[in-house]
């Protein structure tokens, strides 16, 4: 099972067809949605794991408020096969995601329940074979102790950890130097990043060094570096983009869901195909860009 930690909050997606006229009306098209990109990792790859019996295909951990937006999300997470292991306490966040006509999206974030998780619930580990971290999780105190505190139970149970570096923004907020040097305290067998995030690292000059780095890169091949060989994976082209959000956690989800059947399935722990794992996160990405807001359902 593939285990996320980080936010649930709900996500309010706003699509403007024309520029937006300040001071005034805007004629707009509003869906309010599951958001958080660790609940969308969850969401998405609960729903690729359906060949599994249980009830519950992957899991989050989490915090959310005790109000009546906390009791719609956990409720969602359920009937999308994830297992809330949350914390209720405070106030449920929300995140604005205004996609204007070109496509770009402008997000305004009042995160708010989300990071004031200070310790994971007990036993959160059980039946979890992926552990994965946005670097979202790792910015805001109490929420990177909790974080932290799981990956160190991780690697005691020899659970793989993946962490995303989540936002070029954040890290150079939090510090590119102090951002690197926490990612490689951390030890993560899998290190996503996106192409900008990838220059604010500067990846090139200066490799991180990990089993796994998977740089992503829009309609562009997909990078990956194993062990210090590169490997270049081809993204097929993809007609009628709906909406970009939640694309690179799709494309996490689908990669880890396959990662974690392949541990499964294998001999060794250390037995995986890498090519396979990130077409299957290409192909999953592709169902997302094709909906609207985070989520596989064409408009």
């Amino acid at each position: 099972m593939l285990c996320v930690i980080g936010d649930l909050v709900e996500d309010v997606v706003v699509w403007l067809p024309t520029n937006l006229s300040y001071g005034t009306d805007t004629p707009s098209r509003i869906v309010r949605t599951r958001g958080g990109s660790a609940a969308n990792v969850a969401v998405f790859a609960g729903a690729v794991a359906q060949q599994q019996h249980n009830k519950y295909r992957a899991r989050l951990i989490a915090q959310v408020g005790t109000d009546t937006l906390g009791d719609q999300l956990v409720e969602a997470l359920e009937s999308s096969g994830v297992h809330p292991c949350v914390v209720r306490s405070g106030r449920t966040g929300s995140i604005v995601v205004i996609v204007s006509p070109d496509g770009e999206r402008t997000m305004l974030t009042d995160r708010a329940a989300a990071t004031e998780l200070n310790r994971a619930p007990a036993n959160w580990h059980e039946g979890v074979s992926v552990l994965h971290v946005p670097a979202y999780s790792l910015f805001s105190q109490p929420l990177s102790d909790a974080a932290q505190q799981c990956i160190e139970q991780a690697h005691e149970k020899n659970i793989a950890v993946s962490i995303d570096a989540s936002s070029a923004s954040l890290i150079k907020s939090f510090g590119v130097d102090k951002f690197r040097d926490l990612v490689h305290q951390l030890r993560p067998k899998i290190f996503f990043c996106n192409a900008d995030e990838a220059e604010v690292m500067n990846l090139k000059e200066q490799p991180l060094g990990l089993e796994i780095v998977v740089i992503k890169a829009g309609a562009r091949p997909t990078t990956v570096i194993e062990n210090s060989v590169v490997l270049s994976v081809d993204v097929e082209q993809v007609d009628e983009i709906v909406d970009s959000t939640g694309a690179g956690d799709a494309f996490a989800a689908g990669f880890l869901t396959k990662f974690a059947e392949q541990r499964a399935g294998a001999t060794s722990s250390a037995s995986h195909d890498t090519y396979i794992c990130v077409v299957a996160g290409h192909a999953l990405a592709t169902r997302v860009l094709r909906s609207p807001g985070a989520t596989m359902d064409t408009p």
